[in-house]
């Protein structure tokens, strides 16, 4: 099996999205509608892990506005979250649940710089285990903090609307079948997200919504 790559730059997603053009013309069709793709690179690690928990459940102005406060007071590493008491964090906007899982997480003693060598699987099997990260958010990370090629979230509602617009079904395809649908798509899956994430972002505009 060829050795994947991390996408970590603009040549290797233009790389997997020219791949994905050739195999199925619909691909190609959407990505004459988004034009080139957006890299959308994040940090890893406890800060990265932290800030999607923080963001559960929130809107994009919310959970920028908890994360500042947490920043303001040091409040984004894994000793600082261990030590602050329940009035400190819930201060910084942290629900009771929230104050939970971000502790469980600075308890896990996750090794992130290994983490960075580890397969789909196990980067996804070892944040899962940690309360409060679900499947998405472990893909998600593996996606975008640590460069994998072939994860896909297909429990995702905009995947799953964009895969219902751009092959035109009837209904929103449900995780497993997008997932099926989206074994055709390896070993460039995650760039397959890229696109349909894209793409609706397209199909919204086109609809006066974004």
């Amino acid at each position: 099996m060829t050795a994947q790559k991390k996408i970590m730059t603009d040549d290797i997603l233009a790389e997997g999205a020219e791949w994905l053009a050739q195999r199925e013309p619909r691909f190609a069709f959407a990505l004459s509608a988004t034009g080139p793709l957006p890299l959308r690179n994040r940090a890893d690690g406890f800060d990265a892990l932290l800030n999607a928990i923080v963001s559960q459940q929130l809107s994009v102005a919310s959970a920028a506005a908890i994360w500042k406060r947490l920043q303001s007071a040091h409040m984004t590493k894994a000793k600082a979250i261990m030590s602050a008491d329940d009035d400190t964090l819930r201060a910084a906007g942290l629900s009771r649940q929230k104050i939970r899982y971000a502790r469980a997480l600075a308890a896990s003693g996750i090794d992130f710089t290994r983490l960075r060598q580890c397969d789909d699987a196990e980067v996804i099997s070892v944040l899962t285990e940690v309360s409060g990260i679900g499947v998405w958010t472990a893909e998600i990370y593996a996606m975008f903090s640590l460069g994998h090629q072939d994860v896909f979230p297909s429990g995702d509602l905009a995947l799953q609307e964009a895969a219902k617009d751009l092959f035109g079904m009837t209904d929103r395809p449900s995780a497993n079948a997008l997932k099926t649908m989206a074994g055709d798509w390896s070993p460039w899956r995650a760039v397959a997200a890229h696109v349909l994430w894209a793409y609706y972002s397209a199909i919204k505009k086109r609809e006066g919504i974004g």
